[in-house]
């Protein structure tokens, strides 16, 4: 029994000890892990394309404005007997240009002593399509007489007959003188003397030449001549009890009534008178103004017009009056 024990205790110590050399062995093994491959680096080389250096431009300075030059304007204060037409001739513009810088609707409708603005010329522009001068309607120049005068002017005195059926206005009148050869030497303009001619009726006219050249010959002829817009003009008026008296060859005195035979007072009122030779030629021309310029309905007023004449005798005359309705106040709405 006890070598049985003893048998089975050294099988048991053999086991051990086997044991313990394979766990010997196992602790003491050295595991040798692979080495692992290196991945290759990649350089990369980037080279910077430096950027192109700008050229500046050359540097062109602002040009300096020029300050324009704001012409003084003109004004112009409208006389008894103007028109647009007459006041655009003498500054050398249109009659558009010149309703246009004032807003002027209606050319007809003038006031004396109103303040017009004369536009330089520059302001109208040369592209601009002319209008077209309407052609004059007829009229008879007549009863001409030249002379000369001693400081070296050349008068041409005439009148303007009205031989259309309907009144007249704006009538302007030029005269060309002519040499030996039919050359013209010389030119002149003028309106006639009265605002409104009616159908029928004469005004006169009066033309100076600065200079007085030797003329063979000339020829008349009409600028102008439109007919009226007669809504502005007074017709109801009426020259009554006329005198005439005076040395024939110096002042010539014409005296008389201007009557209102019409339904409304006349305002602007002015008297025209002519004086004529033996021969029928317009020798004076004189234009004035009444004792009063406003005649009221049914009123009347004097006037006392001299003249003088060139050349002469004084045979006979005519005398004309005038005048302009009061404007109808524009209405004004009430809110």
């Amino acid at each position: 029994m006890r070598d049985r024990f003893a048998a089975s205790r050294y099988f048991a110590l053999w086991i051990s000890l086997l044991l313990l050399g394979i766990w010997i062995a196992a602790c003491g093994q050295v595991i040798t892990r692979p080495t692992p491959t290196p991945t290759p680096t990649i350089v990369l080389q980037v080279r910077a394309t430096p950027r192109p250096t700008a050229t500046p431009a050359p540097y062109t300075p602002e040009p300096t404005p020029t300050p324009t030059v704001t012409p003084t304007p003109i004004i112009y204060i409208v006389q008894r007997g103007d028109n647009l037409l007459r006041i655009a001739g003498l500054y050398g513009i249109s009659v558009k240009a010149l309703q246009e810088a004032n807003q002027i609707t209606d050319p007809r409708r003038l006031q004396i002593g109103q303040k017009l603005i004369i536009p330089p010329e520059e302001l109208e522009s040369e592209e601009a399509t002319p209008t077209p001068t309407p052609t004059p309607m007829p009229i008879r120049i007549q009863n001409l007489l030249f002379h000369r005068a001693p400081t070296g002017e050349l008068w041409c005195l005439g009148e303007v007959l009205n031989i259309n059926d309907v009144p007249l206005e704006q009538i302007q009148v030029e005269i060309i003188l002519l040499d030996e050869e039919r050359k013209e030497i010389g030119r002149a303009t003028a309106f006639v003397q009265a605002d409104l001619i009616e159908p029928g009726e004469r005004a006169p006219f009066v033309i100076q030449f600065k200079s007085a050249p030797r003329f063979t010959s000339y020829q008349a002829s009409a600028l102008s001549a439109v007919p009226a817009y007669v809504g502005s003009y007074y017709r109801d008026l009426e020259i009554r009890d006329v005198h005439g008296e005076g040395e024939r060859y110096a002042a010539y005195r014409v005296t008389g009534r201007v009557v209102n035979v019409g339904p409304e007072e006349a305002v602007g009122v002015n008297v025209v008178v002519t004086v004529y030779d033996a021969l029928g030629r317009v020798i004076g021309v004189r234009r004035g103004v009444p004792r009063h310029n406003v005649i009221p309905r049914g009123g009347d007023t004097g006037f006392q017009i001299e003249v003088v004449p060139i050349g002469g005798p004084v045979i006979t005359y005519t005398v004309l009056a005038q005048g302009r309705r009061l404007p109808t106040p524009t209405p004004i709405p009430l809110d």
